[in-house]
């Protein structure tokens, strides 16, 4: 008997536990709801707001257009002959600019045409290497080399190109055979006078047999051949020593000969 009683007493617990448990879930399936229903409102309320905002803004941006389409009329109308002006200005404008630039396109092919000029004159006075051939001696005049005919330091005031014996020699540039000599150090020795105080001596050669004193000579013609007349370097073999002389002083002639 007391058996029976507890069983029910379990039973009856278990249907409270069941009949709580579908309570909750039905309590739950409503605030779920009722929360969904005001999320929805919430959203219909703010789309309803946008769309007033909407046409609250469609409205004064019309407005705006019409004014600033008055205004610009207006604009229009005002100011027609001051823009036909400024046409008129810019006009004006471009035909000066026009003229100027003629007038500095005729200065450049003036300055143009006077390089041109120069540079004819610088060409004039450019020098070629009189003869092909090892510079085995070189210019020095402000140091001093070894001189293995003299067996002494001595300075050098020209360059001395190798070249075998009858080696034809060639002006270096355009000039006037101003004196044909025996020099008593350098040998047999051709000295031409150009222009622009630049004088070319040639020496130490074999013959000059192509040119006289007084002789116009152009650059590249022949004027002598290579020997070995140079009595102050007669141990170094044949070759050319050749000088610059520019406004009465000696000069390098590598700095000359192209």
């Amino acid at each position: 008997m007391k058996e029976s009683k507890k069983e029910k007493n379990t039973y009856n617990r278990k249907w409270y536990s069941i009949l709580g448990f579908l309570i909750s879930i039905l309590l739950l399936t409503l605030a779920i709801i009722l929360s969904m229903n005001e999320e929805k409102a919430t959203r219909e309320a703010k789309i309803s707001g946008n769309v007033g905002l909407t046409e609250q803004a469609s409205s004064g941006l019309s407005k705006t257009i019409n004014e600033v389409s008055s205004q610009n009329s207006l604009l229009s109308q005002n100011e027609v002959g001051t823009l036909n002006e400024i046409d008129s200005y810019d006009t004006e404008q471009k035909n000066e600019i026009v003229s100027e630039n003629k007038v500095e396109e005729n200065i450049t092919q003036d300055t143009e045409s006077d390089n041109k000029t120069e540079n004819k004159e610088e060409n004039k006075q450019q020098f070629i290497k009189p003869v092909d051939g090892e510079i085995t001696n070189s210019y020095s005049m402000d140091s001093l080399q070894y001189s293995n005919t003299l067996g002494e330091w001595i300075t050098h005031r020209g360059i001395d190109i190798k070249a075998d014996k009858t080696t034809v020699v060639k002006a270096s540039s355009d000039g006037t055979i101003k004196a044909i000599k025996e020099d008593p150090r350098y040998g047999l020795s051709i000295t031409i006078e150009h222009s622009d105080g630049f004088q070319t001596i040639y020496s130490s050669l074999l013959s000059t047999e192509f040119v006289k004193e007084g002789d116009k000579v152009t650059q590249g013609q022949s004027i002598g051949t290579v020997g070995n007349s140079a009595v102050f370097e007669t141990l170094d073999g044949s070759h050319l020593h050749f000088e610059m002389i520019k406004d009465g002083e000696y000069v390098n002639p590598d700095i000359y000969i192209k």
